[in-house]
């Protein structure tokens, strides 16, 4: 027998041989006290199945079945979490929390708990919230929000959503979750030393400190040990934030777990105020199935914590009590045993997904026609909020007046829309594009946040969770860095992993690009966008013209609303307030707003400026306009040029491109990001991909951040190399 086995054995007969040595004893009877015998009776059974279903995991892994061992072993005692709570209480959590959903599950009348966390466990198809992409605790019937995180990285989203269902309710909102829900997350110890955990933690503190609903139940599993390394004795009741209200409980003590939880429950509920539950757990059976614990463990150690397991204290509380005898209880423990065994060879047949196009089939659903028919549709919020003076009748915009005008389109029709971030809402943003925006649509729509982009994204996360359609903005690119896993590893997956069944709609505002002047340093001029197009499914828009910027901005609303669409919206900040394109004065680089109904740009369509056809250059982004005036002056001495706008970064417009590489059969890759990892190493594996057989040249910025000053023309792309590689090009000489 191997180690995983030997694990299970000993915990399994430590528990049989203790119950079975249990005695009745003295201590108050059920009557006597506010935990009823059937309640114990309840946690007990869903403490029982959740340890039998640790034991089949490891089995099928032993058989090579199984995918999943991570277990919920020592960790029972959050069943008595979700006894105090609602199964409509939405829940984020932990990845031990097989008690807690099979505890969820006994509030919903013929819910099958069993059947759905060993589908998981075997890779099903038929699994009932990923189908089988993950193992993960989630279901729609349940409220409970699947997550994978295993470092707090889902904290944020569950501050969010509860800052969001304060904000639903005050706004008339319909939403999933009811007004008076409590949001309860779970988390370890030693993640809750990650940064994502201290900022989710201190938003909600901070957000509660102005008198504003964020009705949060934190709960800290803390069994000292992150993996191998020992967390401090303490470390956690030492470090928690002084405005949280905090309450402890060991899991060796049920019934102190039953009241403390139901307690801080109530008081979330009533107060609308967050608190942390600090529950003291052990864990069994190492960290996970392959983990061999004795490694960093001594064997007196591992079997101290035999003696706390929260299932046996749960048994001898029911023997001590009088509600069950010690047979009695073993007898319960072997039917949830053989209910497991069976279910688990049951769902060994079930189907697995089939192909690429099951798997990938909930990343990025996409209904580009619906999304049309919302973009272009003339909502009556229209008229009531522009009356007579609807922008489109203004006249010529900047682009940062197009995105306002955008953004007060997006208010005025759709109620559910709210756009916040640091500097948004009072000031207007750093540089004015949300100017105005609060005073017309009040602040509980258009708000300031903390300094802190975690909770940024995390309060976007949990909005859009509660039906709203969140449009926050990190104000310059260099700062999305730090919380770019809310996109990409809790964003981007919430769909992948619930088989659609949650979404999180939301257009996420970058202020970004190089070229800026006056302000300048990498902070502020960042040309790094790798890390948003390696993301599955997330829409990535790069507006560069005015008119584009409007219409871009209405599509990525619509595909929100309409496909449930993470979308990051990068606008080039060097664009912002730019009048001119040629000569000064000419007013070139302004335009008319387009009207919902004249207008739509698709996903993935790029535009054409010129019909030339001898060379298309092909480009973004601040590289537009640097491109248009090459071409101008190319065109002028005879050249055949035209200039192609991506417009969107992903889904690239390879459909566009090729066309454009096809009328000209040379092609100039104009990328203002850096060489390696830019976006011209993608476009031209789209053309190579595309069957493009003529030259290719790209000329980027160089490999390097981007300095203050003057010294930012050396690494940045200028407008001569455009021009010189243009040249070079037409003469048959590419570089």
């Amino acid at each position: 027998m191997n180690h995983v086995g030997e694990q299970v054995e000993q915990i399994d007969e430590h528990f049989r041989t203790a119950v079975a040595e249990l005695a009745p004893g003295d201590e108050p009877g059920p009557a006597d006290g506010p935990v009823s015998g059937a309640a114990l009776l309840d946690l007990f059974d869903a403490q029982a199945g959740s340890r039998h279903l640790d034991f089949a995991a490891r089995s099928l892994g032993r058989r090579k079945l199984g995918f999943y061992s991570i277990g919920s072993s020592g960790h029972e005692s959050n069943a008595a979490v979700a006894a105090a709570l609602r199964p409509t209480d939405p829940a984020l959590l932990h990845y031990r929390s097989g008690a807690f959903y099979l505890r969820r599950a006994a509030q919903v009348p013929e819910h099958d708990a069993l059947r759905d966390v060993l589908l998981g466990v075997v890779a099903s198809a038929e699994e009932p919230i990923s189908a089988g992409r993950h193992k993960v605790f989630g279901h729609g019937e349940l409220g409970i929000v699947p997550q994978t995180s295993t470092i707090a990285s889902h904290l944020p989203r569950a501050t969010g959503l509860a800052f969001a269902l304060g904000r639903a309710e005050r706004l008339g909102l319909r939403c999933e979750w009811p007004p008076d829900s409590v949001v309860v997350t779970s988390f370890g110890d030693a993640s809750a030393n990650h940064s994502t955990a201290l900022g989710a933690i201190n938003a909600a503190a901070h957000t509660a400190h102005q008198g504003l609903p964020v009705p949060l139940l934190l709960v800290c599993e803390d069994n000292g040990i992150g993996i191998s390394v020992r967390t401090p004795p303490d470390w956690i009741a030492a470090a928690r934030h002084p405005a949280l209200r905090y309450s402890t409980s060991d899991g060796a003590d049920p019934v102190r777990c039953l009241e403390i939880a139901a307690e801080l429950a109530d008081w979330v509920r009533v107060h609308r105020r967050p608190a942390l539950l600090h529950l003291r757990t052990v864990r069994l059976m190492g960290h996970a199935g392959s983990d061999v614990e004795s490694g960093y463990r001594t064997r007196s150690e591992i079997l101290a914590d035999h003696a706390r397991d929260p299932l046996l204290a749960t048994a001898t509380a029911l023997v001590h009590r009088g509600v069950r005898s010690p047979d009695a209880v073993l007898e319960r423990y072997e039917a949830a045993r053989a209910a497991v065994a069976r279910t688990a060879e049951q769902v060994l047949s079930r189907p697995k997904l089939a192909d690429r196009a099951e798997v990938m089939a909930a990343i990025a659903p996409a209904h580009p026609a619906a999304v049309r028919d919302r973009a272009t549709r003339v909502e009556p919020g229209r008229a009531a909020h522009f009356g007579t003076a609807p922008p489109e009748s203004e006249g010529p915009l900047t682009l940062a007046e197009s995105i306002n005008r955008g953004l007060a389109d997006a208010l005025a029709t759709d109620p559910g829309v709210l756009v916040f971030g640091e500097d948004v809402g009072t000031k207007g943003g750093v540089y004015g594009v949300t100017r105005g925006l609060r005073r017309s649509f009040g602040g509980l729509r258009v708000f300031d946040t903390l300094l802190d982009e975690q909770s940024i994204l995390g309060t976007a996360l949990g909005s859009g969770l509660a039906g709203m359609l969140p449009i926050p903005e990190i104000q310059y690119l260099a700062y999305l860095h730090n919380a770019a896993d809310q996109l990409r590893g809790e964003a981007a997956t919430l769909g992948f992993f619930s088989d659609g069944r949650f979404r999180n709609p939301m257009v996420v505002r970058i202020a970004g690009y190089g070229y800026q002047k006056g302000f300048g340093g990498h902070f502020h001029n960042d040309n790094s966008v790798a890390a948003l197009r390696d993301i599955p499914g997330l829409v990535v828009a790069s507006p560069s013209r005015p008119e584009d910027a409007a219409a871009m901005l209405r599509t990525c609303v619509a595909a929100a609303r309409e496909d449930g669409r993470v979308c990051v919206f990068l606008e080039p900040i060097a664009l912002y307030h730019e009048r001119d394109l040629h000569e000064p004065g000419d007013d070139g680089w302004r335009a008319r707003y387009p009207a919902p109904s004249e207008e739509h740009v698709p996903i993935g369509r790029a535009r054409t400026h010129g019909d030339g056809g001898e060379l298309t250059l092909v480009t973004f982004g601040n590289g537009l306009p640097r491109c248009l005036r090459v071409a101008r002056r190319l065109r002028r001495e005879g050249a055949g040029v035209r200039v192609l706008d991506l417009r969107w970064l992903s889904p690239l417009p390879a459909a566009d491109l090729l066309a454009a590489a096809r009328a000209t059969g040379r092609v100039l890759v104009v990328d203002e990001t850096r060489r390696s990892g830019g976006v011209s190493e993608p476009v031209v594996t789209a053309l190579v991909d595309g069957g493009f057989t003529g030259p290719i040249t790209r000329v980027t910025s160089a490999d390097s951040f981007i300095p203050l000053g003057a010294a930012a023309g050396h690494v940045l792309l200028d407008e001569q190399t455009v021009e010189d590689a243009a040249r070079d090009l037409l003469r048959g000489r590419p570089r």
